[in-house]
């Protein structure tokens, strides 16, 4: 009897539904932490941008919209000055008008000893090493140009604590302190910059270079830039032994470091002779730094000596530091253009002349060689009006005050009486006018905004000797027209 196979039956094993839903879970579970994890990143990446549009886009108590600025301070910034024995005693006149004891912090590098009174308002002063081991082969130039590069190097080894920034200085180079805090604030004092201005003479920036900074302008060097170029300088100077000056050793050094040249317009080298008015009376937007070669050009008010006229310049920054020669232009239904430059000067001229042309600075200098030539400069210049009627009038800055009252600064303007020719115009003089009050507030946070002017307003005046403007910050629709 052959055995018949038995039918073969499978029984469901008890473990299939674990396996089954075990399997479910694992897929539950994966999928629930992908989600918590997406989740995660992305309120993680919403955060950020939130922060970072916080920090770049910060608001003022004015409700002023800004960039991302850093929190430096005149405490952060020590100054290297150089300066020369044979000229100290009439130069350290010039740093006391800026230098703050117990606030500022740096020396002057000097060539030898000099005398010094006490309590004078001066930085230290100090004598700079021997620079005799140095090569210097240029024939046109002085070799104390090694011993004025290095003031970078010796400033880093007095070994001062909390710094962020360098700033180099000739001893006839004023500062604006407040603008040069101002300016400094827009950069991370923690990367590499190397920050300055150009001449103003274009063949000079065609002789040395566009890329560097001019010293006596005043150039600033990040705290971790002048550690690495105390680290090379010394081997970097005598691998240039032919060029001419201490800039543009300087420039070379920053060269071999990768570091170019960051532009602020409102450090001012001033290669020119002659009156300011045309420069100072049509400046950049940007925050008035410095100002140099004040013993070169004339006194930069009439019947003041060139150390009294600056001391008299300061005293508007001290009521807004900000706005200090920043232009507004406006017209008088007289037919007159008015061109004010706050804290300095207004000039009045008869005639229309578009906002456009009022931009440029008038030729009331020569270039660096004492030429009248207009292509010798590195921006665009117009020529003095030569037309009789158009000789502009020009009122100085004679006072700047605080009204407690209105909360306001006044300024007074006084008309510099010199002789005017003969114009056969039927328009109305503007030598009618003896004072001109401008009026205006405070405006600590215009460099927090996209850069623009100040508008201008002629008031109603019951004198007719005196006019009044009101300086201030455009208005919605607001616009220079005639």
């Amino acid at each position: 009897m052959v055995a018949t196979p038995s039918a073969q039956i499978h029984h469901p094993s008890a473990f299939t539904p674990i396996r089954h839903s075990f399997f479910w879970f694992v897929i539950t579970t994966l999928f629930l932490y992908l989600l918590y994890s997406s989740n995660l990143l992305l309120n993680q990446t919403t955060k950020s941008i939130s922060t970072s549009e916080n920090v770049q886009n910060t608001t003022n108590p004015f409700g002023v919209s800004s960039p991302i600025r850093f929190d430096t301070e005149l405490k952060h910034i020590v100054f290297g000055i150089a300066a020369s024995s044979r000229l100290w005693r009439w130069r350290k006149e010039y740093i006391k008008l800026w230098w703050r004891p117990g606030e500022t912090r740096g020396a002057v590098w000097i060539d030898n000893q000099v005398r010094s009174r006490k309590n004078e308002s001066l930085p230290d002063i100090r004598i700079s090493r021997d620079t005799s081991r140095f090569r210097y082969t240029n024939r046109q130039g002085s070799r104390s140009a090694i011993r004025i590069s290095r003031v970078v190097s010796e400033t880093v080894k007095l070994g001062l604590e909390d710094v962020r920034w360098l700033v180099m200085g000739d001893d006839d180079t004023v500062f604006v302190l407040e603008n040069l805090v101002r300016i400094l604030s827009k950069y991370n004092h923690e990367q590499y910059y190397y920050i300055g201005s150009s001449s103003e003479s274009h063949v000079q920036n065609i002789f040395f270079s566009y890329a560097m900074a001019y010293g006596g302008a005043g150039f600033a060097i990040s705290y971790p830039l002048a550690l690495e170029l105390e680290k090379m300088q010394d081997q970097c100077i005598q691998r240039y032994p032919s060029l001419y000056g201490s800039d543009d050793r300087m420039q070379a050094c920053m060269a071999e470091l990768n570091v170019p040249l960051t532009k602020e317009t409102g450090l001012h080298q001033f290669d020119v002779y002659g009156n300011l008015l045309g420069l100072l009376g049509a400046h950049p937007v940007t925050p008035l730094v410095s100002l140099h070669h004040l013993d070169i050009v004339d006194p930069l008010f009439p019947g003041m000596t060139r150390v009294k006229a600056v001391k008299h310049f300061l005293e508007s920054a001290k009521y807004d530091s900000a706005s200090i020669a920043q232009q507004s232009i406006c017209y008088d239904k007289r037919g007159w253009s008015i061109l004010v430059s706050w804290g300095f000067a207004i000039q009045i001229v008869r005639g229309i002349i578009s906002p456009r042309e009022l931009e440029y600075p008038t030729r009331t200098f020569l270039n660096w060689y004492k030429k009248l030539d207009y292509t010798a400069y590195a921006f665009n210049t117009r020529p003095v009006a030569r037309h009789p009627c158009q000789k502009p009038f020009v009122f100085y800055m004679s006072e700047t005050k605080y009204d407690k009252v209105r909360k306001k600064i006044i300024g007074i303007y006084t008309l510099h009486r010199e002789e005017y020719p003969d114009c056969r115009w039927k328009m109305e003089s503007p030598e009618t006018i003896e004072n001109i009050v401008v009026i205006k507030n405070q405006d600590n946070f215009r460099w927090h905004k996209a850069p623009r002017k100040d508008c201008c307003r002629i008031l109603p005046s019951k004198k007719k000797e005196t006019m009044y403007l009101w300086v201030d910050g455009c208005r919605t629709g607001e616009l220079v027209e005639w």
